[in-house]
């Protein structure tokens, strides 16, 4: 299975987090070139992006969420768990290390993503990444102990986040005239959902880093929790980069390559990426909604026709997440991949 399966590095880059104290200038590995460089401060959204209030949700879809349900107060002790666990000792982080055999990483645990190519340009970015859906999927010997309630509350903040789910792919249905759960009926006993826990430590040349490159998500929608301290998520529209601005305790909510494969290109999977900050360290928390691995994912037959070819080949979720991940270390886009 693609969760389970290690991939050979050239070489395991170093921990951040450790990187980052006391450097005057990231090392050479991290830096990108001039003509790549972003603009820390990018661009105020022509349009805002809509803010959609789920306790009144109807036949609208929008990209952050309000009124989901979830109180201030555990939205704070969710981003105050992760924050606890970055500040871990490093060898108690390690005990959670995504390395297999010393020099394999693996999709879950705890580190860095994978290194394909010595002239790879890394992101300035420690992860935690786990299965957190269905249960019986959970490897718990990479959940942490420390702190004692991280696995409470990250279990709770699952529940949680598949209601608003549910929530949106149902009302994404409706905007193509499907029945109001197609989408959610497609989510079988199989079908896997991740957490990432992003941590970017402070950088003393943010313009001259990442802290993620410039992606799209291979999921069917991906769910955010965003630090309400410090932005750095930056959204591309028309070959310009915009920030996406902080709202206090709302959820961040993107369409992925998956629905944007199914809708044939009805729904678009934004472009991304993270810059950093010279003062601040930032974190997130990002909920991944993928299908049964094993599932065929192509544009549905009820959106194709004369008028509207298939856009898209046919892949599988394993295959595709497979791809995201050689894509995503090279610096191009999965979805390039599968269009036709």
């Amino acid at each position: 299975m693609a969760d389970a399966e290690p991939w050979k590095t050239v070489k395991i880059p170093p921990i951040v987090q450790e990187l980052a104290t006391g450097v005057q200038e990231p090392p050479s590995r991290y830096v990108i070139a001039e003509h790549n460089r972003p603009a820390v401060a990018g661009s105020e959204m022509p349009d805002p992006i809509p803010i959609v209030d789920l306790s009144r949700l109807s036949d609208n879809c929008a990209d952050e969420a309000v009124g989901h349900g979830m109180e201030p107060s555990f939205l704070g002790e969710v981003m105050g768990v992760a924050r606890d666990f970055f500040k871990l000792p490093l060898e108690e982080k390690q005990k959670y290390s995504n390395l297999v055999n010393g020099n394999e990483v693996r999709i879950e645990g705890y580190g860095n993503d994978m290194v394909v190519s010595e002239k790879q340009i890394l992101d300035w970015c420690d992860r935690l990444y786990i299965i957190v859906e269905p249960e019986n999927r959970r490897i718990y010997s990479l959940w942490p102990t420390q702190p004692p309630s991280f696995r409470d509350i990250l279990s709770e903040y699952t529940v949680r986040c598949r209601k608003i789910a549910n929530l949106f792919l149902q009302n994404l249905a409706k905007l193509l005239d499907l029945h109001e759960d197609y989408f959610v009926n497609m989510f079988d006993e199989n079908a896997l959902t991740y957490a990432r826990l992003n941590y970017y430590p402070n950088c003393p040349k943010p313009d001259h880093v990442f802290g993620m490159k410039p992606h799209t998500d291979a999921s069917v929608i991906t769910i955010v929790f965003i630090d309400d301290n410090v932005s750095g998520l930056q959204l591309q529209k028309d070959g310009v980069w915009y920030n996406i601005p902080i709202l206090p305790n709302a959820l961040l909510v993107n369409v992925g390559d998956v629905m944007e494969i199914m809708s044939n290109g009805f729904f678009k999977s934004p472009i991304h990426r993270v810059v950093t900050n010279a003062e601040k360290e930032r974190l997130s928390l990002v909920m991944f909604y993928t299908m049964n691995p094993e599932k065929e994912i192509e544009p549905l037959s009820e959106l194709v026709d004369e008028k509207r070819p298939r856009r898209y080949r046919k892949t599988t979720t394993n295959d595709y997440i497979a791809q995201l991940f050689e894509t995503f270390a090279r610096g191009t886009l999965a979805i390039d991949t599968v269009k036709i």
